[in-house]
């Protein structure tokens, strides 16, 4: 059995070359995957339902895979629409879709899967001992499910059911990458092994060429192995840039977790065919015992007002952290005088990150740094907008004038590149859970519908 499976993009929205994307359309693949989210960066997108990529951004990738379908006449998977896979995240997807579709006189039958897990579905869980912490998960109580927003990351048998169904067009929720790309063969009796490892292979797009891109790559997958190509002129694949990419977003390289089983590359071997393409053989799938789905959550802890500023003297570089722990003392008695007692300062975080001596390490750099300047990241989040930029003003008037024993009278300590130096983030998430659903079916967890578009 000989498939082609074309992957445009590493992410719906990150652009590509059309002229790739032609060559790719050119071979004539049996399916067209794309992903479209990631937890990559962070809780915001899940917590809030904004997408990360614009609407202009999506539209425009969107369009193009369409009329490439249109084309070929062959399924489109997208997965994680909307960054997080929310249900607002399909809806919005389908939608474009919709508008491409009417705009560009296209015709096709669309499947979409939720993937938003109500409160009481994992409590329910929860109470009968089915919800499993993964490595360095933090500690759950039942209630957090009301106050979170949760997904569940789907394998491939949702989508495998609307491709059963004749959809043309499948918009996901939250999906395992890989799954959007080993569905159809999986579905169609591929070597398990080779499917999910060519399905890795390629989740990212380009990523694994070089240089990587955003661009596309295409898999012929055969009986025993499959060959991988990149699309953009000028890129290359090596043995080594394709097996270094199972390292990507996993501690062990040779052993990747899926619903279902666990992808084993270890005795997978990888072979230059060309310049652009690499062969590889050998890998295998081994079914789990059960069959579970991840669990992300996102809530939301506060909000946020952000001050950045710099300094280039070296004395004032040296006191600051000695000096900052004293402001902070500073800061919470002033809360309580400018608040006049109605705002506790236990509820408000003051922070300082100083780029330069560590900040990225947060205090675990192993050499001691002797920066020249230093850029001061100062956020101040409350549980509202107003008092966390109420805070914000009197602690970047005083951040700018820290008393420095060195020097006699008033000093100016931090220089803001911004005036005012104040800057409203917004409102703050953070995740609060990284476990699997046990117990559960391929599909249990997962709502689909199909209409004519």
């Amino acid at each position: 059995m000989d498939m082609r499976i074309l992957a445009p993009t590493g992410a719906l929205g990150a652009g590509f070359d059309t002229a790739a994307l032609d060559r790719g359309v050119a071979a004539g693949p049996h399916v067209i995957a794309c992903d479209a989210g990631s937890t990559d960066s962070g809780p915001a997108a899940l917590g809030s339902g904004t997408p990360k990529l614009s609407a202009q951004a999506v539209t425009r990738d969107l369009r193009l895979l369409l009329q490439a379908r249109e084309t070929l006449q062959v399924p489109l998977i997208i997965g994680s629409c909307g960054t997080s896979g929310r249900d607002d995240g399909v809806d919005w997807v389908a939608g474009l879709a919709r508008t491409i579709a009417a705009e560009d006189n296209l015709h096709f039958k669309l499947g979409l899967i939720y993937s938003d897990q109500p409160a009481e579905r994992l409590q329910h869980l929860y109470d009968q001992g089915r919800i499993r912490p993964l490595a360095n998960a933090p500690v759950i109580e039942r209630k957090l499910f009301e106050r979170s927003h949760t997904v569940a990351m789907m394998g491939v048998e949702p989508i495998q059911e609307l491709l059963r169904d004749g959809c043309d067009v499948i918009l996901a929720g939250r999906a395992s990458d890989t799954a959007l790309f080993a569905a159809l063969p999986h579905l169609n009796g591929a070597d398990p092994g080779l499917a999910w490892h060519m399905a890795k292979t390629i989740e990212c797009g380009a990523a694994c060429a070089i240089p990587p891109d955003a661009n596309g790559l295409l898999v012929t997958l055969h009986d025993d192995h499959f060959d991988v190509t990149t699309l953009a002129e000028g890129s290359r694949l090596t043995p080594r840039s394709v097996a270094a990419h199972t390292l990507y977003e996993n501690a062990d390289p040779f052993h990747i977790a899926e619903p279902s089983g666990t992808l084993d590359t270890t005795h997978a071997t990888y072979e230059a065919v060309d310049e652009r393409t690499v062969r590889v053989r050998g890998s295998r799938y081994i079914e789990a015992d059960g069959y579970t789905n991840k669990l992300e959550g996102a809530e939301l802890v506060g909000y946020q007002t952000v001050i950045i500023g710099g300094v280039r003297d070296k004395v004032v570089i040296e006191r600051l952290p000695e000096l900052l722990p004293m402001a902070k003392k500073y800061f919470d008695a002033k809360i309580l005088d400018v608040f006049d007692g109605q705002v506790d300062p236990d509820t408000i975080d003051i922070n300082y990150r100083l780029y330069g001596t560590g900040a990225i390490l947060a205090g675990t750099e192993p050499t001691p740094l002797q920066p020249q300047e230093l850029g001061v990241l100062i956020t101040v989040t409350a549980p509202d907008q107003a008092t966390a930029h109420a805070i914000s003003t009197f602690v970047a008037h005083a951040s700018s004038h820290l008393p420095i024993p060195e020097y006699d009278g008033l000093v100016s300590t931090l220089a803001y590149p911004y005036s005012p130096p104040e800057i409203d983030r917004g409102p703050l998430y953070r995740f609060t859970l990284n476990h699997v659903a046990t117990g559960i079916t391929p599909t249990e967890l997962f709502r689909t519908t199909t209409e004519e578009v």
